[in-house]
């Protein structure tokens, strides 16, 4: 990505990690799109930052993001980014009664959303001469957090898929990326902003878009390295225990 000229979307861009990277792009000169389910949300953000733009959507409906994609491209067909960033988290209790509701939720938002989005937008990407493709993932797509399972499970899908989606489209001038966030101080999760053992979201954005700057591939801030070596380091097991709270019982 250039961060300076290129002209990228953001989902999820009304709040959080969304809006706060917007926000930093904006400030080096790319020309923003934020989306989100909230119009007073995203009015808001342009609002403070003269020059953006906002669509609704909710990423969950698969009609919306056909609609969505053609009205983008057809008012901002310089578009050459796409960050695919909404995404929620739940906690859920699986010794109890399921709820499903919360489930499909999650897998509709979280992992449908992002391939749904990047069915809708790659044909136009792949006409362009440079372009970058950013899924979302997690600290947690590597190591899980028991009460959030299948936030955790949809964020290791996305890794997964964010590979096999690279390999596909080597050759071609679109780049695929894998942001891969810690917890950091934001609402996602009630009390997760007051959270002192959350990063700072303006020490994370920084961080973060020095690593976009200098194109990797995939954007791993320190704070996430302790859950994304985990395997590798022959440490899963410790750090599952300390992200839990628990001795874990897997290898």
């Amino acid at each position: 990505m250039n961060l300076a000229t290129d002209t990228i979307l953001i989902t999820g861009g009304g709040t959080g990690i969304g809006r706060a990277f917007a926000e930093a792009l904006h400030a080096k000169g790319a020309k923003v799109i934020v989306a989100g389910r909230r119009a007073e949300v995203l009015a808001e953000v342009v609002a403070a930052n003269p020059g953006m733009a906002y669509e609704v959507l909710d990423v969950a409906d698969p009609a919306a993001i056909t609609a969505f994609a053609a009205k983008v491209i057809a008012g901002h067909p310089d578009l050459n980014a796409v960050v695919s960033n909404a995404g929620i988290m739940k906690r859920e209790s699986l010794s109890d009664a399921f709820d499903l509701s919360i489930v499909d939720d999650i897998v509709s938002t979280n992992l449908l959303g992002t391939i749904r989005l990047a069915a809708a937008f790659l044909p136009h990407l792949l006409t362009k001469p440079a372009a970058t493709f950013v899924t979302v993932s997690s600290g947690l797509a590597f190591v899980p957090m028991a009460a959030t399972p299948t936030y955790s499970a949809t964020k290791a899908a996305i890794h997964s898929w964010s590979q096999s989606l690279r390999a596909q489209l080597a050759g071609t001038s679109v780049k695929v990326v894998e942001w891969a966030p810690p917890a950091v101080a934001t609402d996602l999760m009630p009390g997760q902003a007051q959270n002192p053992n959350a990063m700072p979201l303006a020490d994370f954005i920084a961080e973060s878009v020095a690593l976009f700057e200098a194109c990797h591939e995939e954007i791993l801030v320190e704070r996430v390295k302790f859950l994304h070596g985990a395997l590798a380091t022959g440490t899963y097991d410790q750090v599952f225990a300390r992200m839990n709270g628990t001795q874990s019982r897997f290898p």
